[in-house]
Order: C-alpha cells, then structure tokens, then sequence
C-alpha cells in the first residue's frame, strides 16, 4: 500500500473546540537568543561605557591650536577661534590628505580686523600695534628681533583683516569689479615681498575643501531655528488629520477610501496643473532655458525653480505617478470593495482596541532612545582617539610627516635635521589596542543599532497582532475579548517571546548590515574601471534589497502566528508561509490591495499638509506672507514637514496595516478550521464572510482540504 502524499504547504487547520484565539497557556520560546540577546546588550553598554570613558565630543565641535588644545575651552575659554599663521600654507596637496595646514595655528580671543606686517609692527613697539600684533603670537618674543621671531616661528609674517567663520579666521576676500580684494586692498605685504590678493584664494580653498558644503549646512541649519516653531505646527496639523482620517475610517470605512482615492488623483493633478503654469511663466524669462547639466550644482537650490526644465521634470514625475496610480485603481476597482470591507472589519477591531492607536508613540520613544544611544556612543567612540602629531617642514625633509613629539621636539634629531621643521598636531589616531580595534567596535555599534532598532518594531508588531487576534477569535465581542487586549498581549510579547523577536529581528540586522557594507564597497569602488565588479556589486546589492523586503514580511507574519499561539519563531514562520501558500489568491487580492489602499492614504496626507507647507514657507500667498519667516532655503522646512508627516501618517497607518495583516491570517484560518455550521461557526463578521467568500471563492484555486477530499473520493472510487 503506497503511503499518503502530504500536501506541498502542510495540513490545513483542524477544527479545535477549545480554541479561543490567542494562547494563555503558552512557554518561553527561542531561549537561546533571548539568552545571547541579553548578553549582546550587556556588550552593548559596556562598548557605550568605554566609548563614554575615552571619547570626547569637543574633537569634533571645537577646533584645536597647533598643541592640540581646544579653542574656547579650558584656560582658552577666552580664546574660542583658530588663527593661520600663513593661509597660503594651505595651498599644500598635503592639506587634502592630512587635513592639517603645514603652518602654525593659534586659539585667538578674535579675528584681525587690520592688515600689517610683523616688520611694521616691531617698528612701533612702544605702540598699540605691537601690542595688538602680539595676541597672534604663540609665545610673547620679548626683545627678540624679526629673523629671531620668524626662525622660532613665534609670530606670524603677517596680519590679514580676517573674519570667522567656523570658529576659524579666513581672509576677508572681496572684488572689485574683477580684481579680488584683502582687506578693501588688492595687494598685501607678506614680510617678504608685495603679494596679490588673489594669491590667497587657493590656500582658502584647500583649507576650507568642504566651505561651501558647510555655508550651504550653516544657511540650512539657520533656517531650522528660525522656522522650527512652524515645522512642529505642520507636523501638528499632520497628527490631527491622521487622527481625523483614522477616526472617519472607524465609521465611514468605505466613502473615506473613495474619498482617499480621489482626493490622491486630485492632488496629484493639481501639482501638474502648478508645475505647468510655472513652466509657461517662465518661457521668455531671461536665462530660464538653460539645461540643468549647464547649470550644474548650486549650493542654493532656489536657482533651479527659475528655470524651466526643472518644472518639466517635475511635470512629468508627477504625469507619471497619476497615469500608474489610474491604471492600478483601474484593474482593482472591482478588488477595491473587497478590500473596503476589510477595512470595515479592521476599524471595527481598532474601535474596539482604542489604545492601539496611541501604541505607535511608544515604539518612537523606544527608537528614539535606541537612535540616541546609538549616535552618542558613535561620537564618543570616533572621537576616543589620542592626538598625533607630525613633522611639517616648508622644503624637502627626511622626517616630513613622521610622528613627533612636541615637548621635546626642538632638542631632537628631527629638527636637527630640519631646522625650519615644525612638530604640529596632526590628527587623532593611537597605537593602544583599544585604538586598533576601534573599528569593530564601531561595527559592533552599527549592529546592535539594526538588532535593536529592529527588535523594536517586532515588539510592537507582536504586541498589535496579539490584542487584534483577540478580537478576532472571540465569539461574542467585545464581551469575550481581554478587559485589556493591548497590555496583555505587550505583557505576553515581553514575557514569553523576547527570544522569538531577538531571533527574527538577528536575521533582518544580519542582512541590513550586509547592505551597509556593500554600500561601502561601491563607495570604494567609485573610482573603479572594473565594469564586472561593479555589475556584481550592482546585483548583490539588488538581491539583497529583495531579501530584506521578503524577510520583513516573513517577520511580519510570523510574529502573528507567535502572538496566536505561543509557539517558536521557526515552527511560525512555516505556518505562515504555509498558511499564505495555501491562501496565495486571497493574499494578492485583499491584502496587497488593502496595503495599496493604505498607502493612498498616506500620500494624501503627505500632499495636504505638503501644499500647506509650500505655500506658507514659499510666501507665494499674500495671506501668509507676514507671518512666514524670512529663509534662505524654504525648500528645508518643507522638506522636513514632508519627511515628518509621512512618518507620522505611517505610524498611524501602521495600526491598521497590522491590524488587516492580523485579521487576514485569522480569516484564512477560521475558513479552515471552521464550516460555518452550527457546531463549527465562523468567528468572522457575515458581511465579512460574505463578500469574500463571493467574490475570492470563483478565483481560488483548490485549497489543500479541497484536494485532500477529491483524493479521498478518488481512493474509494478505485478501491469499488
């Protein structure tokens, strides 16, 4: 007798009496990686220990003299900006790989304000100008004379009128007509000879390689503390439509999500229609018809809403998302009543387990902390390195860029050697084996960061699934369901299944710190003429971007079935996966069109409180234009506001993705468990039950008890 194939996606769900939704009587499951998770975060807190015992911020905040001291702080607490000795020292190749003007630096109370030499100065020493001059010294010279003063370096050549910028002392550059300017002066006295203006350009340019980047970051960051108040007000006004819209989902379900629709298609349409009267405006506007590669980048990006092309792109970005957005709505419109029905449910559970939606400020305080640990422990660790200092000469040296010492530098074979040679502060480095292996330490901070950042949001998926799963499977609700199904089902999460999430949220850690270090690569790479390597680096970083996607959902899922019945996150995930396989129409037609419905919903926030945000922050109508602030760039605040209403209208959302993703897995459940007869009666609602039993029965395809019954009919026709 041959034995029995066993289905290919497992045995369908038996009729269980005593079952009455989420297991009470359930173990700890996943004991190992709870245990190894404990052990990781203990790792995590020392690591934080021991960045927080030899970091310090100050390296990154503040500058540092030529001894490595700090600028503004300490006994240079008066002192808080940094002085070039020689500027055009900057111009050095070696600025770009060390980081460091070959010349000296000191802390200075404030900029020059005058331009002089040290000649003209010392021939004025009974004057207020030597003693002025004096404050850029490294050390008071005395009575020594010039040669004296320039050999020991103790004094700058030169004075240039100077103004700070990053606590730093830059030349006071200007034009006249095309003739740059120090100083309202075209030239300047060097101590040696007549110089031009000009020639300090390139040591500006070296010595500040990131200045443009960084005014752009100053000019974004003024723009926050101007505009913050009104950021929080736009993110206010985000919170309060989401509320409105979760609200009217709980009793008006099916108009909100035409009302959803259409308003989507309407906001879209009208970024069209002031995207192409923009581009008409501007058709005999001077200068406006320029391509955007003749352009190139401009640190203010203002300039490319004045020309055309840049509103044609943004036409047609938008006439593209229009057309996809139709044409989807076109071939589900039948799928979208289904899914409107869902929806129905999932607002009635929300209803019923209000709490849920307040649930979602509690995962952001979690990540946040995480977030916070993380980028401090990040800072203290990249700045936990000692001084180094090196041999900076202006000729050619055998010891040039050796590690030196300053204290006893000037009695030392080095300057022996190099007489005009200097031991100033390089970088921050060490040699210790805390130093050596601090990169693993970063790493080891990156991942934790993914593993709990993770771990996070699979509590709250858990905590959300347990408290729906309740509602779903009590007979008479809300009679039968917990007094408190959102505290329950957190107490359970934490309490039995801590392991089960550290295991799940590993394996998504493992695979998006593989996706960091790809990256790194490619960056790496850049410069690569290797077109292999980068067409392997391309599809590694593709197929692992489709498994994080896969293993999300496989998450998702599976912490479902854990917060049901109790059960390993393994043994989980394969129920499933099964369960979806043996479901697989019904998960392409209700829970993807649902997910699709909810992600209408959170683009139409987006746009509302977005066309709000341009038009206050822009000043493009009269009715806000006193109370807007004056930017520079009004695109950061609305770009924040967009940012920040997509992640509040996601966390709102989330509840009822959660929630719908829940009630499917339940409803494919009960139909296998259950026949809707008096002794084995489905625990869905009948309008539920109706509307996708009619509708997903003529495009199912024969379940695992359908083939399981034509086999059994088809052996006891063979065996007559």
């Amino acid at each position: 007798m041959e034995m029995e194939e066993k289905p290919k996606y497992g045995e369908p769900k038996k009729f269980d009496p005593d079952f009455k939704g989420p297991i009470q009587n359930r173990g700890c499951t996943d004991i190992v990686c709870c245990i190894f998770f404990i052990v990781a975060i203990v790792g995590y807190v020392a690591v934080g220990i021991l960045a927080w015992t030899h970091g310090d911020p100050r390296k990154v905040i503040y500058p540092t003299d030529s001894m490595g001291q700090y600028c503004g702080q300490g006994k240079l607490e008066k002192k808080p900006l940094l002085f070039y000795f020689n500027m055009m020292k900057c111009a050095s190749p070696m600025v770009l790989l060390e980081f460091q003007c070959p010349t000296p630096q000191v802390c200075v109370e404030k900029c020059p304000d005058r331009t002089m030499t040290l000649v003209t100065a010392v021939g004025k020493i009974e004057s207020q100008d030597w003693g002025y001059y004096k404050s850029y010294c490294r050390a008071d010279p005395g009575m020594k004379s010039v040669p004296q003063i320039l050999q020991e370096k103790l004094c700058p050549a030169y004075l240039i009128s100077s103004k700070p910028f990053l606590q730093r002392c830059f030349p006071s550059l200007g034009k006249k007509g095309e003739v740059i300017t120090v100083g309202d002066q075209e030239t300047f006295n060097d101590g040696d000879k007549i110089r031009d203006a000009k020639d300090l350009v390139a040591g500006m340019k070296n010595a500040t390689i990131v200045m443009e980047g960084r005014q752009v970051a100053m000019k974004i960051f003024e723009d926050y503390t101007k505009s913050w108040y009104w950021i929080l007000i736009c993110l206010l006004i985000a919170v309060v439509v989401s509320l409105i819209f979760i609200v009217l989902l709980r009793y008006l379900a099916g108009i909100m999500v035409w009302v959803m629709i259409v308003m989507v298609i309407a906001v879209f349409a009208y970024g069209i229609v002031h995207c192409s009267i923009k581009y008409v405006n501007l058709k005999d506007t001077p200068g406006a018809n320029i391509t955007l590669q003749q352009l190139g980048f401009q640190p203010d990006f203002s300039v490319y809403l004045h020309i055309r092309q840049t509103w044609l792109a943004f036409i047609i970005i938008l006439a593209i998302l229009e057309v996809i957005i139709i044409i989807v709505l076109i071939f589900l419109r039948n799928r979208i009543r289904i899914a409107v029905e869902l929806m129905k449910e999932a607002s009635r559970a929300v209803g019923y387990v209000m709490s849920s939606l307040f649930y979602p400020i509690f995962t952001f305080f979690l990540l946040t902390i995480v977030i916070a640990y993380w980028g401090v422990t990040a800072v203290f660790l990249s700045t936990s390195s000692e001084p180094v200092y090196k041999v900076f000469n202006e000729t050619v040296c055998p010891h040039a860029r050796e590690t030196c010492i300053p204290e006893n530098f000037t009695l030392s074979n080095m300057k022996r050697d190099c007489p005009r040679s200097e031991c100033l502060f390089a970088f921050y480095g060490g040699e210790t084996p805390y130093h050596k292996y601090l990169i693993f330490l970063q790493f080891y901070n990156v991942f934790l960061f993914f593993w709990c950042a993770n771990f996070v949001t699979a509590l709250g998926q858990m905590t959300l699934a347990g408290a729906f799963a309740s509602y779903y499977w009590a007979p008479n609700k809300p009679n039968d369901m917990p007094a408190f199904p959102l505290c329950a089902s957190l107490g359970r999460s934490l309490r039995y299944h801590t392991g089960s999430l550290a295991f799940g949220s590993l394996i998504l850690a493992i695979i998006q710190i593989i996706r960091v270090l790809l990256e790194y690569i490619d960056h790496k790479l850049k410069g690569a003429e290797n077109k292999f390597a980068k067409f392997l680096l391309c599809c590694l970083k593709c197929c692992f971007w489709c498994l994080e996607k896969f293993i999300k959902f496989m998450n998702r899922n599976a912490y479902i079935m854990v917060a049901i019945y109790g059960k390993n996150f393994c043994r989980s995930a394969r129920d499933a996966f099964f369960l979806l396989m043996r479901n697989v129409i019904r998960v392409v037609v209700l829970d993807k069109v649902t997910d699709f419905i909810l992600f209408l919903g959170k683009l139409l926030i987006v746009g509302l409180v977005g066309i709000f945000a341009f038009f206050f922050f822009s000043g493009h109508t009269d009715a806000f234009k006193g109370a807007a602030p004056s930017l520079h760039y009004y695109w950061v605040p609305i770009l924040t506001v967009l940012v920040g209403s997509y992640l509040i209208a996601h966390g709102f959302f989330s509840v009822y993705a959660m929630c719908v993703d829940t009630l499917f897995l339940c409803f494919c459940e009960d139909l296998e468990r259950n026949d809707g007869s008096a002794t084995r009666p489905y625990y869905m609602t009948a309008e539920l039950r109706d509307i996708l039993m009619k509708d997903t029965d003529a495009a199912q395809t024969p379940t695992s008890r359908d083939v399981a019954m034509q086999q059994t009919a088809l052996d006891k026709t063979m065996e007559n």
